[in-house]
């Protein structure tokens, strides 16, 4: 593609160039350049593309789009200017990749909690109701038997619009992501507008250091998608407080709105929730009721809270007419890698979820006391160098709701993981409620040693995430793998 074309038809704020040279690729990453990409210098909050420029260079890049004159670059270059590099990197990777975006029924997940969940339910009721279905969040990137992993919930426009190319070339037409507030600041959702917007709930998350100042202006961010990215229906979880201002969001940008509820009438309602422990994990039943009629559906997630996931699953499906019939065939065959992920081994029920923060971990111990245990039992830790203020509520949590804690490691990366659970443990006023092992293998090891049957143990924090990030290095480890392995002993 010439770059004339790219900047002309792109919609950004760029002037067209001089020179028109043939573009072959879009980059912001100088570690992944290649001759004949367009290298855009995108400013971070930890990290400044204009420093990686002259890296991109040396890869092959001779055009530059940039907010100020990058250093050490040679004069055989093209450099295009940008108020804003990473609101235009969305634009002309729209541009570059056709559109891909106007060719796939899009639908959008926000919300502190539940986004991976919600997602992924509907991914596979909307497969398996005959609409090829992609998917792009916390788990990754699926569609058409393709899986690719992905560092950020939603990661930068350029490469969403390079996976929904692909998408389109698999033949599929509905695509389903998750957006972050992180994702709606930074302006990596730029030029994407979505049919369904689902608002799931929001609570304290995601405040201070590279994040949000504070809760209003996460709040804010969270609301953009609603006013500045929706065509189509908001979907808003009538459950939660701050649900009505989401709407109102929505009306205003001129929106339909749905509501869906697991407490009161609504649009697509959840009634008569009973709790089930079938000795092969956890679940929920309930009874199900749309605007088409009524089905007994059947999760196996805990808690009202999947519950309500699952609702605002299939009140999208049933908007984008998926009969209800499929719904209910569907729901109870889904099982979500590392969210409310159960293993069962001899009568003890291992929950693998990522719950890493106070309000995550609460919901999750207070909905697994409703089953029951012999004896609840909560290992987790906290990442390093970072959201320093999650240890002290996560262990005030733990301490609160398990009989029993283990605290291990997360993601300590840099900072010793010792420090991390001295943290966490200053929470503990009875000190025989919890153990401290630093290596979450051995930890994870302690509790199938220690645990009888009707106990439930639940393994928070790491959920689908397959490593450890250790010292800079993502080093291998799958909390599955060993409790299988462990168990064959």
């Amino acid at each position: 593609m010439k770059l004339t074309d790219l900047i002309r038809n792109s919609e950004t704020d760029i002037a067209v160039p001089l020179l028109d040279a043939e573009i072959t690729g879009i980059c912001y990453d100088s570690r992944r350049a290649k001759p004949g990409d367009l290298f855009v210098c995108v400013c971070g909050t930890l990290s400044d593309g204009h420093r990686y420029a002259r890296s991109a260079y040396d890869r092959g890049c001779r055009a530059f789009v940039c907010e100020r004159e990058p250093e050490n670059l040679p004069k055989d270059v093209q450099i295009l200017y940008s108020e804003d590099t990473r609101s235009s990197l969305g634009l002309l990777a729209a541009e570059f990749f056709g559109h891909p975006e106007r060719k796939l029924r899009l639908i959008g997940i926000t919300g502190t909690k539940g986004k991976t969940t919600t997602a992924l339910m509907i991914k596979a009721m909307l497969d398996a109701g005959g609409i090829k279905t992609g998917y792009i969040g916390s788990n990754g990137v699926d569609f058409a038997g393709f899986h690719f992993d992905t560092v950020n919930t939603t990661p930068e426009g350029c490469d969403i619009y390079d996976y929904l190319a692909r998408m389109v070339k698999c033949g599929v037409s509905a695509a389903v992501l998750e957006v972050s507030s992180q994702a709606l600041y930074m302006e990596r959702i730029r030029g994407l507008v979505f049919d369904v917007c689902v608002f799931t709930n929001f609570s304290r998350d995601h405040i201070g250091g590279a994040e949000h100042p504070d809760m209003e202006h996460y709040k804010m961010c969270k609301k953009k998608l609603f006013s500045e990215h929706l065509d189509g229906t908001a979907l808003i979880n009538a459950d939660d407080p701050t649900g009505e201002e989401f709407a109102q969001t929505a009306r205003h940008a001129g929106a339909a709105v749905k509501y869906f509820s697991c407490a009161k009438n609504a649009d697509f309602c959840a009634e008569n929730i009973a709790l089930i422990r079938d000795g092969s994990g956890l679940g929920s039943t309930f009874d199900l009721k749309t605007p088409t009629g009524k089905i007994k559906a059947l999760i196996h997630f805990p808690g009202d809270f999947s519950v309500s996931n699952a609702t605002a699953a299939a009140a999208v499906c049933e908007l984008l007419s998926v009969p209800q019939d499929s719904l209910a065939r569907e729901l109870p065959k889904i099982s979500i890698k590392g969210r409310f992920e159960t293993v069962s081994i001899d009568g003890v029920d291992y929950i693998i979820d990522y719950a890493h923060n106070g309000n995550s971990l609460r919901s999750a111990l207070t909905v697994l006391r409703k089953y029951r245990p012999r004896r609840l039992v909560c290992l987790f830790g906290s990442v390093g160098g970072r959201t320093f203020g999650r240890r002290a509520e996560l262990g005030s949590v733990a301490a609160e709701l398990a009989d029993l804690s283990i605290l291990t490691s997360d993601n300590p990366d840099n900072e010793p993981p010792e420090n991390i659970i001295a943290e966490i443990a200053e929470q503990y006023k009875d000190k025989e409620k919890y153990v401290a092992i630093t290596d979450r293998k051995k930890a994870i090891e302690y509790a199938m040693s220690v645990t009888e049957p009707g106990d439930i143990v639940l393994l928070a924090g790491k959920g689908h995430e397959n490593y450890q990030l250790i010292a800079g290095r993502h080093e291998p480890f799958c909390e599955r793998d060993i409790l299988l392995s462990e168990n064959k002993r």
